[in-house]
């Protein structure tokens, strides 16, 4: 039996001070602790301490430090790379990037076992590598083996990534918010998972921002705000009686109510009917019909490869459908019709806003050219981006910044208003809170439903989270191999879902009809 992680009097320290102050943290072998806060708490800062992979500029100094038994304070670079992936290993968010896209996933498993144990060569080494896949249940171990990484879907990757990380038998795992962009089904197999890998006495640490993933795994949580510890104990008790205003806070943002707003009589401004969309003789979108009134919103739920994002393309206008019809304020919308005057009406917000952002612009560049766009004189300008700001919760300082000074939070903002500035009737929004912590994702959500109440908005929800579902739309469709398997109003369908995929959903968030 290991003897995990024993820290004391943890401090990190940066150029500009203390990044981690005073944090005590323990995790025992057969334990999963998670390590909670918004981003820049020091999370994963502190993750980073353990595996002696911390930037040049910062300083760690500590009372204790040890990893399965190693007193790890002074360990040179060399101690660090014979204790990483033998003592401890990490399991990073983002599969597709720290899998080497060149390299088969057997080469990428059989890696830690090669540099640690090089006796172990040949059928030996693909035994090992079996195991390890075979240990974290991906089906036909010999052939995911063979593979690329860009050959296996979100879910298998990150086994794949784990199975490398346990393949030298490590004492410790990190596995620094490993679940942030999966599907709700896809994360509660991994999470059932990683579970199972603290059962069988691997002392694990879970960093996350999702409580509701803390809920389903972690035997205890510390909540970190700024740097220092602010509560920690069992996760039942903290999440259930938590003490801390900030850890209050944070479960306040999980724990969203369907909104029950009276429906709109009105004529829908945006309806489809039986639309089809095909690549490669597969159908991506099936037969789908819904409607969205103004003031409301519909939210699209679905896995990834469900047609929610292809659908999505065709309501913005930049995909037609090969059949059905879509209609936009009672007319045809097609690409070719979402031209010119049009296409300010209806617009897109998407996922990551630091691909949709230039870099090199300031905030007030970004949406001064938004609002010339929109029409606005350039004597109205600069009134126009600060009343933009002003209405996503921003101050007029914000006009200087570039988007690397912004955290997530303030960047998806920027987004929102860039989009606001044409004076949109459609707002699409594709997964746009999904990789924000809890309580930052509660402001932006009441930011959206502040807005949504005064300009009469219409938006189209696109997500994979059902939390986020009950916390913004009205109406929802259920979306599994590009048709719709379940509409309706949300509290409709959370209190009562009929389909075995919708059940299956709502049971993998979590949620269900004790909820609605």
């Amino acid at each position: 039996m290991s003897d995990g992680v024993q820290v004391r009097g943890l401090r990190i320290d940066g150029p500009e001070g203390a990044l981690v102050r005073d944090l005590d943290l323990d995790v025992r072998a057969g334990e999963c602790v998670a390590l909670v806060g918004e981003s820049g708490a020091g999370k994963s800062l502190t993750a980073r301490a353990l595996l002696g992979l911390m930037p040049t500029s910062t300083r760690v100094s500590s009372e204790t430090l040890r990893i399965d038994g190693n007193d790890v304070r002074d360990l040179s670079p060399r101690g660090w790379r014979a204790l990483r992936g033998r003592s401890i290993a990490l399991v990073s968010q983002d599969a597709l990037v720290s899998l080497d896209p060149l390299r088969r996933v057997g080469a990428e498993v059989a890696e830690p076992v090669r540099i640690h144990e090089p006796a172990v060569r040949g059928a030996a080494l693909a035994d090992r590598v079996r195991a390890s896949l075979e240990r974290v249940s991906l089906t036909e171990p010999d052939r995911r083996a063979r593979q690329y990484p860009h050959e296996l879907s979100g879910g298998l990757r990150q086994r794949a990534l784990i199975a490398s990380a346990l393949a030298a038998g490590p004492a410790v795992l990190v596995a620094d918010e490993p679940t942030t962009a999966l599907d709700a089904t896809v994360q509660a197999r991994v999470l059932t998972l990683l579970r199972r890998i603290a059962d069988d006495g691997v002392a694990v640490l879970f960093i996350s921002h999702d409580l509701g993933a803390v809920a389903r795994v972690a035997d205890r949580v510390v909540v970190m705000r700024d740097g220092r510890v602010v509560e920690t104990g069992p996760t039942a008790e903290v999440l259930a009686s938590p003490r801390d205003p900030h850890t209050r806070e944070l479960v306040a943002a999980v724990s969203h109510e369907p909104l029950r707003r009276a429906p709109r009589t009105d004529e829908p401004l945006v309806t489809g009917e039986g639309l089809v969309k095909s690549f490669d003789g597969r159908r991506a979108v099936d037969e789908v019909s819904f409607a969205v009134r103004r003031g409301r919103t519909l939210a699209v739920v679905g896995e990834s490869g469900s047609g929610k994002t292809t659908l999505a393309r065709m309501i913005v206008g930049v995909t037609a459908p090969d059949e059905g019809t879509l209609t936009f304020d009672g007319r045809a919308w097609t690409p070719r019709s979402a031209r010119g005057v049009a296409r300010r009406r209806v617009q897109l917000v998407q996922q990551n806003p630091w691909g949709a952002l230039d870099p090199r612009w300031s905030v007030g560049r970004t949406l001064a050219e938004a609002v010339a766009a929109g029409g606005v004189r350039r004597a109205e300008r600069r009134a126009a981006v600060e009343g933009l700001l002003d209405e996503v919760g921003l101050s007029p300082a914000f006009v200087r910044r570039r988007p690397a000074q912004l955290s997530g939070g303030q960047r998806q903002r920027v987004s929102i208003a860039r989009a606001l500035a044409v004076s949109p009737d459609l707002l699409v929004l594709d997964e746009p809170v999904s990789a924000l912590d809890a309580s930052v994702r509660a402001r932006i959500l009441d930011r959206l439903r502040d807005l949504q109440r005064r300009r009469d908005l219409a938006m189209v929800f696109v997500t994979h989270d059902l939390d986020v579902v009950a916390g913004i739309a009205d109406d929802v469709i259920v979306m599994q191999d590009g048709r719709v398997v379940e509409e309706g109003a949300v509290s409709c369908v959370f209190a009562d879902p009929r389909h075995p995929f919708t059940r299956e959903l709502l049971a993998a968030a979590g949620l269900g009809p004790a909820r609605a």
